[in-house]
């Protein structure tokens, strides 16, 4: 194997970002909270509209753990769950004390089916089925769920509805409604890898302002408003800190240029891999993916190799991909819990692989991507 030379995401750092954090240090706000964390929070409370509300936290897995929190979510609950997500987006069920029940993708977008998730909630309305403490959907690879079926059944039904845009942030609903503004609350990550990042941290967003008040409170360790430090209710050190925050700023001002980037990098793996057999996640019309990655579907049939066959190929080369992310209901940890679906995450987990789509990425980099990935094609077909 070669040392890697070409990887999936990396960091992309615009040069405005060193700027804002010597802005932090000069204030000497180092530690958690301060105006940068502010600032940020306003940032993107503005980026997102739909009158939301920000919290900037530690990790986008602990803004779905507050979220989920929040909204009620506890021991003995059900929280209904797709299955094909990054184990981060569901811990935090484990978290709580509740059991997840996981759903299948939809052939359209790769994202939450929202039929069999709408039929049962109409259950749930008719008394005829035992309500889920919440309805968590995820946002694939840059592309939304499709929000208004599960918002409709989920509002009748008298169900929260959490959205996981952990990996779409810059990327468009069909209504024009920018991800992580969906739901009752929805959380963002900026992980490294992530479109923009901010080293590590994430955010939740509310329209609520009791929930976004609720949450601050959890997040520092829950402390009471005493001059000492007093708790009635278990709390958590979730808070970004603010020079992490001041990265967040910098990175927030070249985020569309970054999900312009992508889209490009996209539209070349199509334009070039498609005549070689190879498929691509769909986007439905009125979408707008941020293409965070660019996931290609090897289909042995078509292509004469497998994924892995390309991922090693790739890999011998010293460029990295990684296979979809392997359902939560395959994984040893959630063996035996109830999934609903036909298994299409399944086969997408056997034949999917993300291919390198960092915003830094050059075209003669794509190039030996795109070439390889030929080569491997060209091999397996003889």
């Amino acid at each position: 194997m070669s040392e890697i030379r070409i990887f999936l995401s990396r960091p992309h750092m615009s040069g405005r970002e060193i700027e804002e954090v010597q802005a932090a240090f000069a204030s000497n706000y180092v530690a958690p909270l301060g105006p940068k964390v502010d600032e940020f929070e306003a940032l993107l409370e503005d980026y997102l509209g739909e009158g939301s509300r920000c919290v900037a936290l530690s990790s986008g897995t602990a803004a779905l753990h507050l979220a989920l929190r929040t909204h009620g979510v506890g021991p003995g609950d059900e929280v209904w769950v797709g299955s094909m997500t990054f184990a981060g987006g569901a811990f935090p069920v484990l978290y709580q004390g509740a059991t997840p029940v996981f759903f299948d993708v939809a052939p359209a977008h790769w994202t939450l089916d929202p039929d069999p998730v709408s039929e049962r909630l109409a259950d749930v309305a008719r008394g005829r089925r035992g309500r889920p403490a919440a309805v968590l959907a995820t946002d694939l690879y840059g592309q939304s769920a499709d929000l208004e079926p599960l918002e409709t059944a989920c509002r009748h039904a008298d169900v929260p509805l959490i959205v996981d845009s952990a990996e779409s942030l810059g990327a468009c609903y069909r209504d024009g409604r920018r991800c992580g503004s969906g739901g009752d609350a929805a959380i963002i990550s900026f992980n490294g890898n992530k479109i923009i990042t901010t080293s590590g941290g994430g955010m939740l967003v509310t329209t609520s302002e009791e929930t976004a008040h609720q949450a601050r409170f959890l997040a520092t360790q829950a402390r009471d408003p005493a001059p000492h430090y007093q708790h009635s209710t278990l709390g958590y050190n979730y808070r970004l800190s603010n020079v992490s925050a001041a990265i967040g700023v910098g990175q927030m001002s070249v985020l569309d240029d970054r999900v312009a980037r992508r889209r490009k990098i996209f539209a070349t793996y199509r334009e070039r891999l498609a005549p070689a057999g190879v498929d691509f996640m769909p986007e439905p019309d009125g979408y707008r993916s941020s293409r965070w990655l660019t996931v290609a579907r090897i289909d042995p049939a078509r292509c004469g190799v497998t994924r892995e066959d390309v991922r090693l190929g790739l890999l011998d080369r010293g460029i990295e991909a990684r296979p979809m992310w392997k359902p939560m209901h395959l994984q040893p940890l959630f063996e035996g819990t109830e999934y609903i679906g036909r298994g299409l995450d399944e086969a997408l987990f056997e034949e999917g692989l993300c291919l390198p789509s960092g915003s830094d990425l050059t075209m003669d980099q794509l190039d030996e991507v795109i070439g390889t990935v030929e080569a491997s094609i060209r091999a397996g077909r003889g």
